[in-house]
C-alpha cells in the first residue's frame, strides 16, 4: 500500500471537528445557532456513550429521555422553531445514537405533531403536556403482521361504531414504544365506510396487550412490539381530522423526510470515528490515515455525507416553503440510507477487525442504518413511490 505524505494530526482533527460539512447551521438566527450547539454538546456528554450498555442489552435507558424532555426536545413540532433548526435538532440525537433519535423523531413526527394537527382540543389538552416533556410517551400503530408496504389498501385493523363507543380490533407489529407508551395513535378501517380513521387509546386500556419484539440487529434501544388489540374506547377518541389515509400518508411524508436527517447524523457519527481511529492508530510505524486506501476510505464517507447534507438542505427548504411532496421525502429517504449503509461498510472497513465490535461504534452504526433504510417504507417501496410521481404510472402490483 502506497503512502501520501503525512499532515500533522492536529491540523486534521481541527478541520474535522465541526460534523456540519456544509455548514447548514449559518442558515439558523442566533437563537437557533446558541440552541443547536447546546444540544449537540449534550448529546455528545449524555447520551453518546451512555447508550452502548443499553444497546447491547436492548434496552431503553428511560433517564435519557427525561434529560432530553428538560431540554425541550419532546416539543420540537410545537415550540415554533424553524424546519432546518429541527432537521439539525434530530441530526445531532442520530450522532450520538440512531435509536434516540428514532424515539425523538417519532414521538415529534407522528404522535405530538399528529395530535396536534388532527386532534380536538380535549385531545390536545389531554395528551400533549404529558408528551412535550416526556413524562408521557405515544405509539403509532399503523403497520400490521401481514401488511407493511401495502398497508394503505390492506390495513385489516377494525374499527365498528357501536352506540356511543368504538370497538377496535385487529393487530400491530413493529409498533416503537408500544411496550411502554402511555397511549396509541391506532389507524383501523371504519366497517361503515371502509375509511382508515385514528383513534387515540390509552394503553391501559382492557384489550391492549403489548410484547416486546426481541433478537433485532439494528435500533436496540428502540423497544418494538407486537399489539394485539381487542378494545372498546369512546366515540371522541377518534382524532376528527384523521378520517381518511390521507391523513395518516401527509404524516408520513413528514416522517420520511426526518429518516433523511438521521442518515446524515449516523454518517456524521461514522466520520467522527473512522477519521480519529485512522489518526490514532498506528500500522507499519505510521498512523492509518497516512495511507492512501484509508484516506479514500474516509473521503467517500465525507463525500455521502455532503450530498446528505446538501439534499436535506433542499428538501427542507421545499418543507418551509410547502413545497415538499411524497416524491421528494420518498427519494430522499431511499437516497440518503443508501448512502449512509454505503458509508457505514467504508468506516468500519478502516477500523479493521475492531470494526465489528459495538464498542468501537461503527458496528452498532452500521446495525441502526439497516433498520432505518427499512423503515418508514422499504427502498424500494420508496423508489417506486418516487418513480410513479415522476412518470404518472403505478408500477404497484
Amino acid at each position: 500500500m502506497m503512502k501520501q505524505a503525512t499532515h500533522d494530526a492536529a491540523d486534521l482533527m481541527s478541520a474535522g471537528e465541526d460534523p456540519d460539512l456544509m455548514n447548514l447551521a449559518r442558515h439558523l438566527d442566533d437563537a437557533e445557532r446558541d440552541r443547536l450547539a447546546q444540544i449537540e454538546e449534550y448529546a455528545q456528554r449524555n447520551i453518546r456513550r451512555q447508550c452502548l450498555a443499553p444497546w447491547e442489552e436492548g434496552r431503553l435507558p428511560l433517564e435519557i429521555l427525561e434529560g432530553l424532555g428538560e431540554i425541550g426536545l419532546g416539543e420540537l413540532h410545537l415550540d415554533g422553531s424553524s424546519p432546518l433548526f429541527r432537521g439539525l435538532a434530530h441530526t445531532a440525537l442520530a450522532r450520538a445514537d440512531v435509536s434516540i433519535s428514532a424515539v425523538v423523531g417519532i414521538h415529534n413526527e407522528l404522535i405530538v405533531g399528529m395530535i396536534d394537527t388532527l386532534g380536538s382540543q380535549r385531545q390536545r389538552e389531554q395528551w400533549l403536556p404529558g408528551l412535550r416533556r416526556f413524562r408521557s410517551f405515544g405509539a403509532f400503530c399503523l403497520t400490521e403482521p401481514d401488511h407493511g408496504s401495502d398497508v394503505a389498501g390492506g390495513l385489516a385493523t377494525s374499527a365498528t361504531l357501536r352506540g356511543s363507543q368504538w370497538h377496535i380490533q385487529g393487530s400491530k407489529r413493529w409498533i416503537g414504544m408500544g411496550t411502554v407508551a402511555d397511549v396509541a395513535l391506532v389507524w383501523a378501517r371504519d366497517t361503515a365506510d371502509g375509511e382508515v380513521k385514528g383513534f387515540l387509546v390509552p394503553t391501559s386500556t382492557p384489550g391492549y396487550q403489548a410484547r416486546k419484539i426481541n433478537n433485532k440487529t439494528g435500533l436496540r434501544i428502540m423497544p418494538n412490539a407486537d399489539i394485539e388489540l381487542d378494545v372498546t374506547v369512546d366515540e371522541d377518541a377518534m382524532l376528527p381530522g384523521a378520517t381518511s389515509f390521507a391523513a395518516t400518508n401527509r404524516g408520513l411524508r413528514s416522517s420520511r423526510a426526518w429518516v433523511g436527517w438521521q442518515a446524515v447524523g449516523a454518517q456524521q457519527a461514522l466520520l467522527d470515528i473512522a477519521r480519529t481511529y485512522a489518526l490514532q492508530r498506528d500500522q507499519f510505524g505510521s498512523p492509518l490515515a497516512s495511507f492512501q486506501l484509508i484516506q479514500v476510505a474516509l473521503a467517500k464517507v465525507a463525500g455521502n455525507l455532503a450530498v446528505s447534507t446538501s439534499f436535506m438542505a433542499e428538501l427542507t427548504r421545499l418543507q418551509a416553503d410547502r413545497e415538499l411532496t411524497m416524491m421528494h421525502a420518498s427519494l430522499g429517504k431511499a437516497t440518503l440510507t443508501r448512502l449512509a449503509r454505503e458509508s457505514a461498510a467504508a468506516a468500519r472497513e478502516i477500523l479493521g477487525g475492531n470494526g465489528i465490535l459495538s464498542d468501537h461504534e461503527a458496528a452498532k452504526i452500521a446495525g441502526d442504518i439497516e433498520a432505518i433504510y427499512t423503515y418508514e417504507g422499504s427502498q424500494g417501496i420508496n423508489l417506486l413511490i418516487a418513480a410513479r410521481e415522476l412518470t404518472g404510472v403505478s408500477a404497484f402490483a
